[in-house]
């Protein structure tokens, strides 16, 4: 990681101690650890316009490395190789549990807006984006293909949308991944929270049933996961 990338560590991760430095580590763990952040960035894969939804946005650590890396171009320095970030692409972001909400709140202020809700359930705005990370394991089944049924259709022309989950039929590292959430699960006083996960076909098939291209890419450099992020799009017509 060159001096650039963690400058926007900083940068993104700073708004966070407002909201206590439970939250600044985290964000901080999640931006030096977790590779989908940087890569969406990286590879440019977020539009310049139109709105960015996060289904299941947590306390906003996507949303705020994208409000971070509009400033931190500005101003510099940007890491090498790297396309210029979206600069006017509105933040948006649901989340069902009270407590993240308020700290995306907290640390995000007037860069994102953040709906407290279930995404089974709250209304979707047309987007030119739809980032869904580490969410639709802990929904069911018919659950997983409403959301994205939903999602594909609140997608503006152009659009993309950005999934990320552990492959079922990923072996062992998909055993770890597995093991890994139940672990943070009962950390958090949730013992029973069912997971419903798929293989990597299955999440292709799914999307491709509502009209999308897919490419699947391996999401799990520098941990021992099987995370895939698929990138989805209209099919041309």
């Amino acid at each position: 990681m060159d001096d650039a990338a963690r400058a926007l560590i900083e940068t993104a991760t700073r708004p966070f101690r407002t909201a206590g430095i439970a939250a600044w580590q985290h964000a901080r763990g999640k931006l030096r650890f977790d590779p989908v952040y940087f890569k969406l960035l990286e590879r440019g894969l977020l539009p310049s316009t139109g709105t960015l939804l996060d289904l299941g946005c947590g306390q906003g650590i996507l949303l705020a490395l994208v409000a971070a890396a509009h400033r931190q171009y500005r101003r510099g320095p940007w890491p090498a190789g790297w396309p210029p970030p979206p600069a006017l692409l509105r933040l948006e972001g649901i989340e069902c549990r009270v407590d993240r909400v308020a700290v995306a709140r907290a640390a995000l202020r007037a860069d994102a807006s953040i709906e407290q809700g279930d995404i089974r359930l709250a209304r979707f705005p047309e987007c030119s984006a739809v980032a869904i990370l580490d969410v639709l394991l802990y929904l069911e089944e018919a659950e997983q293909r409403r959301v994205l049924e939903r999602a594909v259709r609140a997608l503006a022309p152009g659009g993309i949308l950005l999934l990320r989950e552990t492959d079922a039929g990923g072996g062992i590292a998909f055993q770890m991944a597995m093991w890994s959430v139940r672990l943070l699960e009962a950390l958090g006083g949730r013992l029973h929270t069912p997971l419903c996960y798929r293989r990597r076909t299955e999440w292709i098939r799914l999307l491709e049933g509502f009209g999308m291209a897919v490419h699947a890419e391996p999401m799990s450099a520098g941990t021992p996961f099987a995370n895939v992020l698929f990138i989805a799009r209209h099919r041309a017509t």
